[in-house]
């Protein structure tokens, strides 16, 4: 409400009023005394002040001139605005909130039920009720290939430390193209050398085999260099490594129940090798006793991995084998297409046609070799 003082008017000028004179005003009889405090009567100035009490009466109003009576809803929305909208839907929301708090709550730990991590057991939230799918593991593969046992023959280390060391030892790029790729040569520690006739022997055998011109260098289209420890980041790492290590999810895994060498892309910041020290020692069937042949087949076949080539089979009988075929399993294209139609294998890559071929360990074998 507007606050009215004294002598100010509500725009703020003062109020004027007429001059007194002597003949302006006169003295009224007692009997209009009761008379002067009506509304519009006029009063004294011997008479004191008096505040009426009945507020000035307005002119009535007739029916049709009123305004019309507004509803509570209305006087409501009137009165406090959006306000009288957003309470109801304020109570909603935290009644929600509440049935919300109580059906759902995290942990202790701070994480929500029935959300899990890696290598973490969760038994709550979900659990009470079933889950709402079902893992169903694969069945163990009875897998008829007989080329791809391991070989009987000496004995090799079967578990090392899980780490690597490089065997010292540089050389020159090899090749005749500008493109570069470098790689260490590395020996699980923990193994016993006299199983690969020690770092020196397995270090010599890589880097002859990668710098022969049957070799990967040998279509001109990549050069190779070997480099030691000194060399910060390698391309890739060729590395001997024991049996329980090469099994290990993060390095070459065990969906196959054989021995077997790898590519890893990416294990621990570095694209490895892995070469499997049992298959190096005892090689495989395929090759009968040719362990030479078969471990330049080992290098050449997880290298080309390392420069982007995929498995292949056998494309005609009795010719050479692909050196990207999987000849540590067999070089007859039934054999590995077993391989390949198990979890995680290459589904449809080799077919099942009958074809065998010979077995070889160069991806350039028509190049004349030293």
């Amino acid at each position: 409400m507007d606050r009215v003082t004294h002598d100010v008017r509500r725009d703020g000028r003062r109020a004027e009023y007429p001059r007194r004179t002597s003949s302006a005003y006169r003295y009224p009889s007692r009997a209009s005394s009761e008379d002067r405090y009506r509304p519009g009567a006029r009063r004294v100035s011997a008479e004191p002040l008096r505040a009426s009490w009945q507020p000035t009466a307005e002119p009535e109003e007739s029916e049709d001139e009123r305004p019309p009576r507004r509803s509570g809803l209305r006087r409501l929305t009137s009165t406090y605005g959006w306000r009288v909208y957003a309470i109801p839907v304020l109570l909603v929301i935290t009644a929600l909130v509440v049935v919300d708090t109580t059906r759902g709550n995290p942990d202790e730990s701070g994480t929500a039920v029935g959300s899990t991590s890696d290598n973490t057991v969760d038994t709550g939230g979900a659990g009470a009720e079933g889950p709402v799918a079902s893992e169903n593991p694969a069945k163990a593969v009875d897998l008829n290939i007989p080329t791809a046992k391991l070989p009987e023959g000496g004995d090799f280390t079967a578990k090392g430390a899980g780490t690597w060391h490089v065997v010292p030892g540089s050389s020159d790029p090899v090749g005749t193209s500008d493109e570069v790729l470098t790689y260490t040569v590395e020996v699980e520690d923990g193994i016993d050398p006299s199983s690969y006739a020690g770092d020196d022997s397995f270090a010599d055998t890589v880097e002859g085999t990668l710098s022969d011109p049957r070799s990967w260098t040998g279509s001109g289209e990549i050069s190779l260099q070997r480099v030691d420890a000194s060399y910060p980041n390698p391309d890739f790492r060729v590395s001997l490594t024991t049996p329980d290590t090469a099994h290990r999810p993060d390095i070459c895994g065990g969906s196959i129940p054989f021995e077997s060498s790898c590519y890893r892309r990416d294990v621990q910041g570095e694209d490895r090798v892995v070469i499997n020290l049992a298959r190096w020692v005892r090689g495989a069937l395929a090759f009968s006793s040719d362990m030479t042949g078969y471990r330049q087949y080992a290098i050449n076949h997880e290298v080309g991995h390392a420069l982007g080539n995929g498995h292949e089979g056998c494309a005609q009988n009795d010719a050479l084998a692909p050196v990207m075929m999987q000849q540590t399993f067999g070089v007859a294209n039934d054999y590995v297409a077993q391989l390949n139609d198990t979890p995680g294998g290459d589904q449809g890559t080799v077919p099942a046609d009958g074809k065998v071929c010979k077995p070889n360990a160069w991806p350039n074998p028509q190049v004349q070799g030293r």
